[in-house]
Formats: structure tokens, sequence, C-alpha cells
């Protein structure tokens, strides 16, 4: 489907799904970031529903300005991907063990890793440029500084919510690796940092939401945020190359006799802010649950733990400033998830997935998401699928 342009609201709302499917609250938020002032245009993915601050599946313009909220808590949250040379026939009838080895290897949940992880141990891990970003911490909020050590151990860690480790198969049988996971704790303790400090300027007093507030540009507290934040988001993508070395190293010693062979990784985040140019404007564009889609980039849109997830290619739509949605977005609260379904439901809904089946992850069944399929339908012309994947293993955190 192309957009559809929601009417009387301050710059064009484009959404691509049925604006009558949307929640009221996450269409009431979509109109108060309208109202911003420094707002160039709004677009809204398949994926949308309703989120702390801003809307989840929204792709916020501004012109001098950002807001740190509608980037939210988990600064560079994203995914990564990689093709292997192993097929179906490779893998053992009973995965259990190579889920094991996967958690074993990489932490899950509040989890981190004793010592610090060394990349250079890493097996083809690029390690340019390793120091440098440490040494950029320096320069981070006072508030935030003293939680280094624990950072340090993070740092190749999964997270818990709806964070996940796959092994997965595509249609022509490809084993492939894949993952979801962004900037841990020192992203979310720098994001909460901020969105506090920016509530506090003058400028935000008088805005329909105070979740709204915004940093402006050539000002110490804007300057203050894009250090960190960026800084934060190379966090997210450090860590998930991590975590990607971490998995190949389990997979390259669990089939030994393969001698697996791994295609260059796929990366994206979803929940960041990119400096980029529209009819000769320099924006700020925050992407709050949506992926950049440009003109033939790589990028991966998730389902849920039980249905699947698509590799994808950019058709470079500028509606949509470059962008695509990040997944099948939830449908129902993680309370609302957990009251209406059981343990029974989820081992039913993730069978044939080597996964946890237990009430600790009943949140995160696939009935709580929207059908995968529909919101790629949604966004025929945003993206191009260059692979379906359906996963055999699933870590969740």
């Amino acid at each position: 489907m192309s957009y559809t342009e929601v009417p009387g609201a301050r710059v064009p709302i484009r959404m691509w799904t049925d604006p009558a499917t949307v929640e009221d609250v996450a269409m009431q938020q979509l109109r108060n970031v309208s109202t911003l002032p420094w707002i160039k245009g709004l677009a809204v993915m398949p994926d949308v529903h309703f989120g702390k601050g801003a809307t989840v599946g929204s792709v916020i313009a501004m012109q001098g300005a950002v807001c740190p909220a509608a980037v939210g808590v988990d600064i560079g949250c994203g995914m990564s991907a990689v093709k292997t040379s192993l097929t179906a026939n490779d893998l053992p009838g009973d995965l259990s063990r190579l889920r094991s080895k996967i958690e074993e290897a990489i932490p899950v949940g509040f989890s981190m890793h004793d010592d610090p992880v060394d990349p250079r141990r890493l097996h083809g891990l690029p390690t340019a440029g390793w120091d440098e970003f440490w040494g950029r911490f320096d320069g981070v909020a006072e508030a935030v500084k003293f939680r280094q050590s624990r950072a340090l151990k993070q740092m190749g860690s999964l997270g818990g919510g709806n964070h996940f480790v796959e092994i997965c198969l595509d249609e022509t049988n490809s084993v492939w690796l894949m993952l979801h996971s962004g900037s841990r704790n020192i992203g979310k303790e720098l994001a909460e940092y901020h969105i506090g400090e920016a509530r506090k300027l003058s400028h935000n007093q008088g805005l329909v939401d105070r979740d709204l507030a915004v940093f402006i540009a050539d000002t110490p507290q804007m300057a203050a945020y894009r250090h960190d934040l960026f800084w934060a988001q190379e966090y997210a993508r450090h860590n998930r190359e991590i975590m990607m070395a971490l998995l190949q190293d389990v997979v390259r010693k669990e089939f030994k006799k393969a001698k697996p062979i791994f295609e260059p990784v796929i990366s994206c985040h979803h929940n960041y802010v990119a400096e980029e140019q529209y009819e000769g404007m320099d924006l700020l564009v925050t992407r709050k649950g949506a992926i950049r889609a440009g003109g033939g980039e790589y990028g991966i849109i998730p389902g849920s733990m039980g249905t699947g997830s698509y590799i994808v290619r950019g058709l470079g739509n500028e509606a949509s400033f470059n962008s695509a949605s990040h997944g099948a977005g939830r449908r129902m609260s993680r309370n609302q998830a957990k009251k209406r379904f059981s343990e029974r439901d989820l081992a039913d809904q993730t069978r044939g997935v080597e996964c946890r089946k237990d009430r600790g992850v009943v949140d995160e069944i696939p009935a709580a998401y929207k059908p995968i399929e529909q919101v790629m339908e949604q966004q025929r012309d945003l993206v191009e699928v260059v692979a379906k994947l359906k996963q055999v293993v699933c870590v969740k955190g």
C-alpha cells in the first residue's frame, strides 16, 4: 500500500497503515508530536503502537531540535544477521545443546560477563577505533560515569524483554544467525538523564506533553546530548558485533566438521537519530521502532519468537524519510499478554522452535504481536524482500 495522510495536523502525518486500526492513545501521541514547532514531517510505520514518550513505529524529522524521549531509553537498539554456509541438513535433531551453548557464551537478562570481553580475542572482529571509542566515555554525563565498569562487562550481552538470539533457516534451507539488542543499561541511564534535563528547559514548559521536551541546536544541552546519544548508538553497534562474534564462535565449535563460513554481517539500528537531508533541509531524523531503508540498503525486520523474520532491501522512499518498520509491532501490552495466555498457549505457538516455554516469556508469545506478513504487505513501497527466515532456535532474555 502507499501511505494515507491524516488530515488536521500541523505537518503531514503519513501512515503506512489504516489510521482506523491505530489505538486512540497512539494516534493522540502522533498528533502531539506534530504540534512541535521544529517538526518538518512525521512518517508512521505499519507496526505502529503506543509507546513511552513517542509512538513506536514513528519517524520524526525535525530541524534544529531533537526529542530524547522520542528516541527511547534503549538507544541504538537494533538487529544483526548473517547467512552461513550451513544448511538444515547440518543441524542435529535435538537443538537443545546448541541453545545451551549460546546461553553459556552470551549472558541474558540482567546478567553480564564476569570480565570485559577483549575483542582482540574474537575471531575476525574488527577492533580499529576500539580504544578511541572507550576514550570518549570520559565525555559522557557526569551523573552516569560511575557506570563504566558495568558498561564494560555488559558489552556483548543480550538483555531482556524482546531481545533475542536466533538460529534460522531461509526458504532455501540455508542457516542464518540473527540477534536483537541495544545499548544495555548504559544507554538507558544516559537516556533517562537527558530526558530529565530536557524537561527542565524553559522552552519546553508549554508543550502539550512533557515527554516531548526537546534540545535545541547550538546550545550546551544539545551538544552534551548529541555526544552521549551518538556514543550510546556506537555502544549498541559494538555490543551486537561482539555478540555476533561470540555466536559465530559457538557455531564454529558445534559444527567443526562442516567448517562453517559466514557472509558479511547485516546490521541496522531501529531506535536512533541520524543527520539526513530532505528537500534541501538538514534534518535530525529520529526513528523509534523503524529502520533506515534507503535505496539498496539492507535491513532486518523480525516477527515474533514463533513466526519468522525478513531480510529486506530498501527502496529509498523519501515520503517515509527512507524508512520502514522495525518488526511486527505489539498488538497488546505485556501485562495483557500475561493475563490472556498460558504456558500451554506459548508451547503451542512456538511448536518446532527450541526455546524457553515457561511463564517468564509468555509476554513474548507470538499472538501478542501483529502478523508479520500483514506488516510486510503494508510496506511494499518501502522495502523489497531478500530472504524470509524461520527460527529453529530462539534464546530469550
